[in-house]
């Protein structure tokens, strides 16, 4: 069976982040990409808050020149999906979906978490041409333009609260007749002249010829008074939560109520001595990419510090 000191699983700013220290440290590590190379920064356009970019860069490209990054550094990077660890004792085995097997020392959990999307077939149809999951990411490109968030929690208020700054009018989307969200996110939405709630409404889908251009909604939708209009918009942004990405820790890891790995403190320690977690899987604020690569940075320094104590 192979052996490494460092596996990494997942391939996106912490992933290969944590390749690039790991591989510095001389831990000759290696790192499964899984379903997502290079990550949900995949998922978005132009990326103009990573330092290094002055004139900003296509986040495919970017991904790439760390990954690049990180195998100068003889990180030994490959397509490939876990689908099974065992942590009950040390050297830990992973089994890839291909059947093979890698024992390993240390492991980085860098798996991310995955936005949750409505289930309309526009979603991708116009995905990366008007659809979003990450306001940070991509509303830049909406400024002085009109913008839809979907959600009624605190993560669509603080959405809709950045996009109103750069934005000319957001609407925001809420199928309940309330906001979910907390009294203080409440009021700054209910108080931003920018910002329009759309109580008890439901999308139906988008449309434009070469981008969203629109979105088909639904008021009340199964009531005696249900009305259907359609909403012009430039830009639709998903706010209804994310999922982590972490199925096959369960009942392996500690994790919250809702899939997030547990780490000790401000370290990337879980509850498995010489397991790390890294980036969205651990921690839902650390969605920026250059958080998550800080994330893992610091997961690599600490499976160095583990197997050189």
């Amino acid at each position: 069976m192979e052996h490494t000191k460092c596996l990494i699983i997942g391939s996106g700013p912490a992933g290969y982040t944590a390749a690039i220290y790991a591989g510095r440290a001389n831990l000759s590590p290696i790192e499964y990409c899984g379903i997502q190379t290079g990550g949900q920064l995949t998922q978005t356009t132009i990326v103009e808050n990573f330092p290094g970019y002055p004139e900003g860069v296509d986040a495919n490209q970017m991904m790439m020149e760390i990954r690049q990054q990180a195998e100068r550094f003889g990180a030994d990077i490959r397509d490939g999906i876990i689908t099974d660890v065992d942590l009950t004792k040390r050297p830990y085995v992973v089994t890839t979906d291909r059947g093979e097997q890698v024992e390993a020392d240390t492991i980085i959990i860098a798996t991310g978490a995955s936005a949750k999307y409505l289930g309309l077939d526009d979603e991708k149809k116009y995905n990366g041409q008007g659809v979003s999951a990450c306001a940070t990411c991509d509303g830049f490109f909406y400024r002085k333009k009109v913008v839809a968030v979907v959600g009624g929690g605190d993560t669509a208020c603080e959405e809709a609260n950045y996009l109103a700054g750069l934005c000319q009018k957001v609407y925001m989307i809420v199928r309940k007749p309330f906001l979910r969200a907390s009294d203080i996110m409440r009021k700054r939405v209910e108080e931003n002249p920018k910002i329009e709630i759309l109580y008890e409404t439901n999308t139906l889908g988008l449309f434009g010829e070469n981008g969203v251009e629109g979105a088909h909604l639904v008021w009340r939708k199964g009531e005696a008074d249900e009305k259907r209009y359609d909403l012009p918009i430039d830009g639709f942004f998903l706010a209804i939560g994310h999922k982590p990405n972490t199925d096959i820790f369960r009942g392996k890891l500690d994790m919250d109520e809702v899939g997030y790995i547990k780490t000790q403190g401000a370290s990337p320690r879980t509850s498995v001595e010489g397991v790390f977690a890294a980036g969205d899987c651990a921690d839902p604020s650390y969605r920026q990419a250059i958080v998550a690569a800080g994330s893992g940075c610091k997961a690599a320094l600490e499976a160095q510090w583990f197997l050189n104590r």
